[in-house]
């Protein structure tokens, strides 16, 4: 069975370019660039030529993800599993694959709706080092992890944890039981998957959420690059969503804010990889209050000590 290997890139629409340039170099301190197109630029935390393509689209939107598998024999045999699963895809042709900057690629939409893309061979610019557009003490965790992780809007999770199970190969469970603070007695619980020695690369939570993406992780290797990232966003005035905490899953060191799409990004470090059996839990570690409601993780992550 052919399996995929990573999360390697993502595509995003937003609505207003400038900002996105000047949040993700002096915020998140990705290496931005263009090669000359005036709809895109791309964004780099690593020797692969880019992580991320910013498109002028106005969806202000995941609006592609691109998963890689090892190499041709590998990317033929998840066609054959996608047939078989009988999930309808396109294989692009080569001017296609320029745009992405990789060998081969198909194109298809997982059971939610989410442009997915599957593909081998990237681009990696070894003769290129890797320049942050601000300050780092440390550097992006990415190479075979990838470049970190998202959660998906999906409408029917069992159906989407079979897909990414039985046809991408992936693993995961239910990690956490969460109180639903504006709803007592629901309890949310989401489903992270991993395809790697990450913790989790994307998990799903049901329900009607205003965009596919939640939040996206970028992860870091000195926790003191969290606390420079939280200074700065407090500095600019960022809302934050989920205050510094530690996860129980992941055991990161980790803060939640707003990026100029609308949606939150999540800067975090320092914690452990996957394990390969499963576990569940009803709180984070500590922290992850929430400052700013209305982004789409209003729920109970903090033990409340008052209780008797």
């Amino acid at each position: 069975m052919a399996v995929v290997t990573e999360l390697g890139y993502l595509g995003l629409g937003v609505s207003n370019m400038a900002a996105w340039r000047e949040y993700a170099s002096q915020v998140l301190g990705l290496q931005v660039f263009d090669e000359g197109e005036t709809d895109r630029f791309y964004m780099r935390m690593d020797y692969q030529h880019h992580r991320y393509i910013v498109h002028n689209s106005g969806t202000d939107e995941q609006d592609y993800l691109g998963w890689r598998v090892a190499g041709p024999e590998e990317f033929d045999e998840m066609k054959r599993q996608l047939e078989a699963a009988g999930v309808e895809f396109r294989q692009c042709d080569a001017a296609e694959c320029q745009e992405r900057r990789v060998l081969d690629l198909i194109k298809f939409l997982d059971p939610g709706g989410n442009p997915t893309e599957v593909y081998h061979g990237p681009l990696i610019d070894y003769h290129k080092p890797f320049h942050p557009g601000r300050g780092m003490h440390g550097h992006f965790v990415t190479g075979d992890e990838g470049l970190g992780h998202l959660i998906l809007r999906q409408t029917d999770v069992h159906k989407a944890y079979r897909f990414y199970t039985d046809v991408l190969g992936m693993r995961g469970s239910i990690e956490y039981h969460l109180q639903v603070p504006q709803a007592p007695g629901v309890i949310a619980k989401p489903v992270f998957m991993h395809c790697n020695g990450r913790d989790h690369t994307v998990a799903f939570v049901g329900g009607p959420a205003p965009k596919r993406i939640n939040h996206l992780k970028f992860e870091v290797d000195n926790i003191d690059d969290v606390g420079l990232t939280h200074d700065i966003v407090r500095d600019r005035k960022l809302p934050v969503h989920l205050s510094l905490g530690k996860h129980s899953n992941d055991h990161m060191l980790t803060f939640y804010h707003v990026n100029p799409s609308g949606w939150l990004v999540e800067v975090g470090g320092v914690g452990r990889k996957a394990t390969h059996q499963s576990e569940y839990y009803e709180y984070d570690m500590w922290g992850h209050d929430n400052e700013e409601p209305g982004y789409g993780l209003d729920l109970r992550l903090r033990y409340d000590w008052s209780k008797k």
